[in-house]
This record gives structure tokens, sequence and C-alpha cells, in this order.
């Protein structure tokens, strides 16, 4: 069981491992379209077996292609993925699926009207083996009832290679919509719900005053009837970190709690994907390394089969409405409103 899929939009990296989740599946890479050649020219060089076209109505018009995936410049992901489906394309979009909650209520129009699959990719869940380790646990009960969850999100900013639209606060979206869309996926996974209410939230710029559109900083407070959650995303990862953010997640329970440390065990073990259980028992180390990672395969069977196995529909949007109420309710009353 294979698909055949195409990109548009390459303006963000994340859109190499969107390839690569699917390739690990058999999945048929098998066109693109980007119209900046400094991102076309390695991306084809990386993927040769995926022509280029000049055109992406050559892609959306391909009967043969199943699947478009876009990680386009964050504020045009929605008109790429409403294109697509209604062209009779599945979709999947790097995070933040859109910017804007007038952009999600069309989303969710057209989806609904098409019948098309729109995922996104929320990759610190889908891509990060401790993550998808700490889904099985904690389905197991190995932590009682989620209670509560902790989800740090820091990033590096890397100012040098960031393009223009970065810094451009209606072009990105603001932070909490991009990075800590992440965050408000895993909150509703691990609380075992699809909605959620945000309690507080806030944004602001502390360290760069050179670029005043971007935020360097946020976090939220968010609930459901049975689980609260922090989340707080940041660009200050300092230089001397080996890898561009320390990514934790926390997930309390009734019986126990679970630690992720996503990226690098700080001054600790080397590698990535550490996760440390703590219950009745012990203090246990689980090496995540080995963990099956199946959203790919999960999405490709979806494809075919028009479920919703990789992840439920309305998590997949709520995730993206709660991130934007976040960022609507922090940014009240300041310069990025107005």
């Amino acid at each position: 069981m294979t698909i055949k899929f195409a990109a548009i939009g390459l303006n963000h990296n994340h859109i190499y491992g969107q390839v690569e989740c699917l390739l690990r599946e058999g999945a048929e890479f098998v066109a693109f379209f980007a119209p900046e050649d400094e991102l076309a020219v390695p991306f084809a060089e990386k993927y040769p077996q995926a022509r280029r076209v000049t055109d992406r109505r050559a892609i959306l018009e391909d009967p043969a292609i199943q699947l478009v995936l876009t990680a386009a410049i964050l504020n045009e992901r929605a008109d790429v993925s409403i294109e697509a489906m209604r062209h009779g394309k599945d979709v999947m979009s790097d995070k933040p699926g859109m910017t804007s909650l007038a952009q999600l209520a069309e989303l969710r129009k057209v989806q609904a009207e098409t019948g098309r699959i729109y995922s996104v990719c929320y990759s610190e869940h889908f891509e990060t083996r401790s993550t998808v380790k700490a889904g099985e646990l904690v389905k197991a009960g190995a932590i009682g009832e989620v209670v509560h969850t902790v989800g740090l999100g820091p990033h590096a900013i890397r100012n040098n290679t960031r393009p223009d639209w970065f810094y451009d606060r209606k072009r990105y979206g603001g932070i909490l919509t991009d990075i800590g869309s992440h965050q408000c996926e895993q909150f509703l996974f691990f609380s075992d719900a699809l909605e959620a209410d945000v309690i507080s939230a806030t944004v602001n710029n502390r360290g760069n005053p050179n670029k005043p559109g971007l935020q360097d900083v946020g976090d939220m407070h968010l609930k459901t009837p049975k689980t609260t959650g922090y989340v707080r995303v940041d660009w200050f990862t300092p230089a001397g970190l080996p890898t561009w953010g320390d990514g934790r997640l926390t997930i309390l329970g009734t019986e126990g709690y679970i630690e992720c440390r996503k990226y690098i065990d700080i001054a600790g073990r080397e590698g990535k994907d550490h996760l440390f259980l703590v219950d009745g028992k012990g203090v246990h180390y689980v090496d995540c390394s080995d963990v099956e990672l199946p959203y790919a395969r999960q999405l490709i069977a979806d494809i075919h089969d028009r479920t919703e196995t990789a992840m439920p529909q309305a998590r997949c949007f709520n995730a993206m409405e709660l991130a934007l109420r976040a960022q609507q309710m922090a940014e009240r009353g300041t310069v990025w409103q107005q």
C-alpha cells in the first residue's frame, strides 16, 4: 500500500522531515513546486526523483497525486491547503497550518465540503520518539490519570539564517500560533480531549529590539474539565547548546510522572529522545531511540481507507484553534494587534 505525493512551498526546513517520514513508509515523491531557486536547487539535489514544476497546477491537476505537502510561508499555507483539497487532494501541512481564525474557519469549511484529509504534521509529537513513547505509557496506565502537563519549546533563532518574513508578525502569525501549536496538540493528546480552554496567555519581545515584529517569548495556561497545562515557547536557546532547543515535556498523573528530554539530556546521556518515568516502584530511564514513529504509516492508511487513525480531524483543527485563541488573548491591546 503506497501513495504518490508532491510538495508546494519549501519555505521552512520542516518540509524535509515531512518528505522523509513518507519515504520511510514507501510513499512515492513525484513532484514539487517552489519559485525560489535558493530553496528548490538543494531540495532537488536531495530528492532527484521528484520533478520540479513551474506551475503548481501541474501538481493540483495531476489525478495520480493523492497527497500534497506544504511548508510555505506561514500565512500562505492555508491557501495552498484549500486549493489542494478543492482539487481532490489530501493535505499534510507543516505547523502552523494557518495564521488566523478566519483562515481556520475557511479550512474547516472546505475540509467538510470536500471530505479530504487535512493533517498538520505536529513534528514535536509525531516525529519525536520520546513523545510517542510517552503516549504509549500513558495509554497503558503507567502514571494513572493525567492531571497536568508542562510543555517547554525553546528554539534557536540563528538570526543570520532567517528570512525577512520570519520577523513579520502578519506572515508568521505570532509565537504562540507558530511553535506554540506543537504544545497545544500535545496538551489535547495527553489530556485525551478534543477541546480545551485558554486561561491566560502572554507574548513579548524581550531581547531583540532590532526586530520589533518578532515575539521572542510567549506562554499560555490551558485547561480541560480534567486537566490543566502550562506552555512556554521562546527563541532564547544559547549558542552553547549543541542542538536547536532543549525541548521538554512533563506529564503529571495521579500515580506518577513522565519527563521527556526530547533533543538533549544536558550534561547527561548522549543523543536525544530520553524519557524518565517515576512511579510507585521507583525511577526508570527509557531509551526511546528505537521507538516506531507511526504517523506517516497511519496517514497513508487513512488516505486509502478514509479513516482518522493518524490523528482525529477534530484534534488537528482544535489544536490550532487553541494556539490562535491564545495568540489573540496575548496580543489584546498590544502593538501587534494594531
